[in-house]
């Protein structure tokens, strides 16, 4: 019986082995793969870093404003130098109302105010804020200069007029300028006024009041990040204006006051009405002056009637108490909510006479104690040391519990009521103050350009302004003047594993990052790699009908020579029993062989289907229990 187990189990133990085989020979592939796949990739990473920062990519539009300055060759211990981008101002490509680059290095063509705010203190009511045009501090584009606010904490007006005044009729209007703060910003503005054309209109005293037709431009204080977007709107009725604020953007407009670069800002504004505000020449508003601005620019058709009043009879209840409920004869409403219990026993060992606190038997007086200022000095109150060992000092109460038989005050219940109107509404009438304009786009023309500003952060750099009417000359200005400087601190920027190092200096937490996010993936991969499954022990088989691998050949597989050598001593001495072995086995045989055909039948009656499998097996029988390698023999044997 012994034998005919063994030998069904052959196959399965082979068919194992085979299969955690190539499983470790597929692991071990794998392993390999990403070995040489990791040594590609740190060669390649070592041939960007080497060559990487001599190449400098700037699109085509910049062609004209970038020229590769010639390297020497730098000495081996030296990195390479880094590539220069070399400033030429932008010029305009087509007809514009206003441009601004302020490369002369002057303030020609502007105009300082010379105002005072009104209702503000004479100290800070002038607008005497510090101006100047030079280079950014930290400029990677030697040459290009900018219009710098100085001070802090001051009043700022500066304007400029356009070269021909702006009228809103059948073409678009672009105004974009950039913007950098240099030092960060706490609370304060960025953002330019196109002044309207009015009789009025006198740049000396440009201040907070004058007439404006557009106000846009990035703002700040505390964490309210803005980006305006208002426009005057002169009212057809009664000719008075009222200012028209876009919709908030729905970006995050954080990083362009946070970040210190250089940022470009524009508004274009088409006849259809629609408007579109873009930072880096990425939409992040748009929408239509008549649908996405608050107040409408359109007031409503109706309106409540101020003189409507309410009927003095109007009944705005929903439910009512019910008028014919009647309080039930048992509702006691003098019953308090809580009762004493009777039920409660005062605990063994209550001590009546004990006080729960007594005063300090151990202090003392101080010696500045004034009787007379202070009064009678009385020593402090402590536990009573007597109640820690009872359960309970003083006199005893019964505990206080619900009363069951508590109802409170009876009120009538609530129905709905009958009389119910809804609520209360004045009628509409025809509003008086109603018209319509269809075209707030014909907005009133402006003929200079301000920034009336007041910050409490120095150092804000504008460059770069443009009011025009083409887009295409817009972009090509954008890509003279600000691409520019993109492409500048692109290539002086450090690679990727600089930027790491250095967030990792300002947030020291950042180091248990990188480790684990190298560590995990090579621990995983020796893990993986290395671990194997792991084969149970013959030890760990009980001697059952349970099919079990060969542990024996297991083993053998693993011999070295001696093991061998070994073995064929125990076969040459067990030749010698050849035939008494083989009659011994040919007698199991047959009484398995009898055993076989009764579990078929057994396994028939009970209605299993069966398959039969023709198999020859080769097997070394064993002779009290231990391998001794028998005589081998070849029969045949059918598997359910």
């Amino acid at each position: 019986m012994e034998a005919t187990l063994r030998l069904r189990n052959q196959p399965q133990k082979k068919l194992k082995v085979t299969e955690y085989s190539y499983t470790m020979e597929l692991k071990w592939l794998l392993c390999v793969t990403l070995l040489i796949l990791g040594l590609v990739d740190v060669q390649t990473h070592d041939v960007e870093e080497d060559h990487g920062d001599d190449v400098i990519d700037i699109e085509d539009d910049l062609e004209d404003g970038v020229e590769e300055v010639e390297e020497t060759k730098p000495e081996a211990s030296s990195p390479p130098p880094s590539p220069k981008v070399t400033y030429k101002p932008p010029v305009p490509t087509g007809e514009v109302y206003f441009v601004e680059n302020f490369d002369k290095g002057t303030l020609e063509g502007w105009v300082l105010s010379k105002a005072k705010k009104d209702d503000t203190d004479d100290e800070i009511a002038k607008y005497d804020g510090k101006w100047e045009v030079e280079e950014m501090k930290d400029t990677k584009l030697p040459g290009d200069k900018g219009l710098v606010l100085i001070s802090r904490a001051k009043h700022h007006a500066i304007s400029a007029k356009l070269t021909k005044p702006f009228i809103f009729n059948t073409k678009p209007l672009i105004v974009q300028y950039e913007v950098n703060f240099q030092n960060g910003i706490e609370c304060g503005g960025a953002y330019v006024k196109l002044l309207s054309k009015t009789a009025e209109l006198n740049l000396d005293q440009f201040h907070d009041k004058t007439a404006y037709t557009i106000m846009f431009g990035p703002d700040k204080c505390g964490e309210d990040y803005k980006l305006h977007f208002i426009f005057r709107h002169k009212n057809p009725k009664t000719g008075k204006y009222e200012e028209k604020h876009a919709k908030r953007p729905d970006a995050d407009l954080k990083t362009y006051f946070t970040d210190k670069k250089t940022h470009l800002y524009t508004l274009v504004l088409n006849p259809d009405n629609s408007f579109e505000v873009l930072v880096d020449q990425t939409v992040v508003n748009s929408g239509n002056l008549l649908n996405d601005v608050t107040p409408a620019v359109n007031p409503p058709r109706e309106i409540e009637d101020p003189d409507d009043q309410k009927p003095e009879d109007w009944d705005e209840r929903p439910k009512i108490p019910d008028p014919d409920a009647v309080k039930p004869e048992d509702w006691d409403e003098d019953a308090p909510a809580k009762i004493s219990d009777d039920d409660a026993v005062k605990p063994e060992g209550w001590l009546d006479d004990e006080p729960e606190y007594v005063a300090d038997p151990d202090a003392e007086k101080p010696e500045d104690w004034d009787e007379d200022m202070d009064g009678e000095w009385e020593a402090p109150q402590i536990a009573n040391p007597k109640c820690e060992s009872a359960p309970g000092c003083g006199t005893w109460q019964r505990p206080m519990i619900d009363n069951p038989n508590y109802k409170g005050k009876w009120k009538p219940p609530m129905i709905d009521n009958p009389n119910y109107q809804g609520i209360w509404k004045p009628r509409k009438i025809p509003n008086p103050d109603f018209f319509e304009d269809l075209e707030p786009f014909k907005m009133t023309p402006f003929t200079a350009v301000g920034l009336e500003l007041w910050s409490m952060t120095s150092d804000i750099f504008f460059d770069n302004f443009i009011i025009c009417t083409d887009r295409v000359v817009a972009e090509d200005w954008a890509n003279d003047g600000w691409g520019l400087k993109k492409a500048a601190d692109g290539a002086a920027e450090p690679g990727v594993v600089g930027q790491m190092m250095a967030a990792a200096e300002e947030r020291p937490w950042l180091w248990v990052v990188y480790i684990l996010t190298v560590a995990l993936p090579v621990f995983l991969v020796v893990l993986f790699c290395c671990s194997g499954k792991k084969q149970p022990s013959a030890a760990e088989y009980k001697k059952t009908d349970a099919p079990q691998p060969d542990v024996n050949e297991e083993k053998e597989e693993g011999k070295d020579k001696a093991d061998e050598e070994e073995e064929e001593e125990e076969e040459a001495e067990s030749n010698e029993d050849k035939q008494e072995e083989k009659q011994k086995s040919d007698a199991d045989v047959g009484s398995a062989s009898q055993e076989e055909e009764e579990d078929e039948e057994e396994e028939e009656e009970d209605g299993k289907p069966t398959s039969e499998v023709k198999t020859k097996f080769w097997c070394s029988l064993s002779r009290s229990g231990d391998h001794v390698g028998g005589p081998l023999v070849i029969f045949n044997d059918y598997i359910a």
